[in-house]
């Protein structure tokens, strides 16, 4: 198997980890939990005034703004959140949030007010934000992230999406998606944990023996043979009918 370390190459898998992770986490936090009404899903897209008005912190502060309103309320705060670039140039975000039937979203920019009466700072002071309610959450998220590709070129330090609110065992559950296909074939979800010396069977400890040798390697690429037989992929694709398995 032949894998290339060119620019194009590393940028398509990145993407195709991240679609992985964001639609995991999407159906994960649609998930109601037995004898609780569905969460209500609420899009959210956050925008800068300038084109380089972008900062590392800024998604971070917005989301410890949002946590805050979420504790204040006792309402789990469950979210994802995926990164893009406009057209003009500018930094944009695309964040999904499942509140509790009855709880209505605040404006992002605009001044809340605590239980107690203060206002609280918005959420995103940076710019303006547009929010509704939405069916298929994740269908937004997925729709922007097939934008991306091997010549988008985010600002240096920016994270591409983030997730928040995932209990254990939808960790878990989210890991496993993202596990190589020989892995998912014989592995259930929480079987495997990821080390540095590679996967550990939890409940041995037993290390597995790497599923591939490198044959050749180089800046440019290297080339692997596989060490055992590799599974054919069983399901056409991260976000296809894959949720019936749940």
């Amino acid at each position: 198997m032949f894998v290339s370390f060119s620019k194009s190459a590393v940028a398509v898998r990145r993407v195709k980890r991240l679609k992985c992770s964001v639609w995991a986490s999407g159906k994960l936090h649609s998930l109601s939990k037995a004898g609780f009404r569905d969460s209500v899903c609420w899009f959210v897209t956050l925008t800068y005034v300038g084109v380089r008005d972008w900062k590392a912190n800024h998604m971070s502060k917005a989301l410890l703004t949002y946590r805050h309103w979420c504790k204040s309320l006792s309402i789990p705060c469950k979210y994802t959140w995926v990164a893009e670039l406009q057209s003009r140039g500018a930094v944009h975000y695309h964040l999904l949030c499942w509140l509790p039937v009855g709880v209505s979203m605040p404006f992002w920019d605009k001044l809340t007010r605590t239980t107690k009466g203060a206002y609280r700072e918005a959420f995103w002071p940076h710019g303006m934000t547009n929010t509704q309610k939405c069916t298929s959450g994740v269908g937004y998220l997925m729709k922007y992230l097939s934008k991306l590709g091997e010549l988008t070129v985010f600002p240096k330090g920016l994270r591409l999406y983030g997730i928040g609110g995932l209990d254990e065992q939808a960790r878990m559950c989210r890991s496993w998606f993202n596990l190589p296909t020989w892995a998912k074939s014989e592995y259930g979800v929480g079987e495997l944990l990821k080390k540095p010396c590679g996967f550990v069977v939890r409940a041995t400890g037993e290390i597995l023996a790497p599923a591939f040798a490198i044959t050749q390697k180089c800046r440019e690429y290297m080339d692997l043979q596989p060490t055992r037989e590799i599974p054919e992929k069983w399901w056409s694709g991260v976000y296809s009918t894959y949720p019936k398995a749940y």
